[in-house]
């Protein structure tokens, strides 16, 4: 932040400037997951700027493996669900696998149903290979946050979830991925596992936004899962802080709620008509 320069007040509904505002002013960009409006809701009121409807639903709601399996049409039915929940964050919803890959005209059949179910912008993932969808859907109208270094989509290519970028060639790789999508119009770029050097360096050299996710510290925002951040599962990826216990606050209330039943100490007529 520029000495000097006052921090800009909170907006009353985050939009898709307010990104390069944020940059500008050197204020920290933040994004938690939802997949339903209970819980975008909650973490909306929080005052998280940004929503990321994610096709990690696909492993923390639906139980699978991996997000491979998530379709276009789960992701419309959650971005409706979180849409009815916010009234400020920005919401940006994740393009799913094999719905934007083939070229521009199937991101932007696909983008325009997320964007019509309530998101503000589309998720995609890829840098060079993908230049091209962002370029087309940025010109029609839709916001697009590019997603580069480990992208979960492509885990059987990559072997898994892997730091990317280690090594001068494979810095430079995500690098040129990072000036791409920086100039097809991405509004922000999301670092996943990355070096934090490589993510200083990217974040330096960009305009637009860059949003970690196992990043280091010197990203313009961070990203997390809300059920990793909220100690929701007995297990985190290393690079998530546990802000929260509510996994275990729910299993003591579920397992209070079956005691008092099997004890008939509830319902009490207090609870009855």
């Amino acid at each position: 932040m520029t000495e000097g320069t006052p921090t800009p007040p909170r907006p009353r509904r985050f939009r898709i400037a307010h990104l390069a505002e944020a940059k500008h002013h050197g204020e920290p960009l933040t994004m938690l997951t939802a997949y339903d409006s209970m819980v975008a809701s909650i973490i909306d009121r929080a005052g998280v700027d940004m929503i990321l409807v994610g096709d990690s639903i696909g492993t923390t709601v639906f139980g699978d493996s991996n997000t491979l399996g998530v379709e276009l049409a789960d992701m419309v039915r959650a971005t409706k669900s979180v849409a009815n929940g916010t009234q400020r964050a920005l919401i940006v919803s994740d393009l799913p696998f094999a719905t934007y890959e083939t070229g521009p005209a199937q991101a932007f059949e696909s983008a325009s149903q997320l964007i019509k179910a309530g998101a503000n912008a589309v998720k995609l993932e890829g840098g060079v290979r993908v230049a091209e969808q962002i370029r087309t859907l940025v010109s029609n109208g839709i916001p697009v946050i590019a997603h580069i270094g480990f992208t979960p989509q492509s885990e059987n290519t990559l072997s898994g979830p892997r730091v990317q970028g280690r090594g001068d060639d494979a810095a430079d790789r995500v690098v040129e991925d990072a000036v791409a999508v920086q100039e097809a119009g991405a509004a922000a770029v999301v670092l996943e596992m990355v070096p934090a050097d490589l993510a200083s360096r990217i974040t330096s050299i960009l305009e637009i936004p860059t949003i970690g996710i196992g990043a280091g510290p010197e990203t313009d925002g961070q990203v997390l899962v809300w059920s990793d951040m909220a100690g929701m599962t007995d297990w985190q990826p290393s690079f998530v802080q546990v802000f929260g216990q509510v996994g275990e606050a729910l299993s003591k209330a579920s397992t209070d709620y079956v005691a008092a039943v099997k004890s008939r100490s509830f319902p009490t007529r207090e609870h009855s008509f």
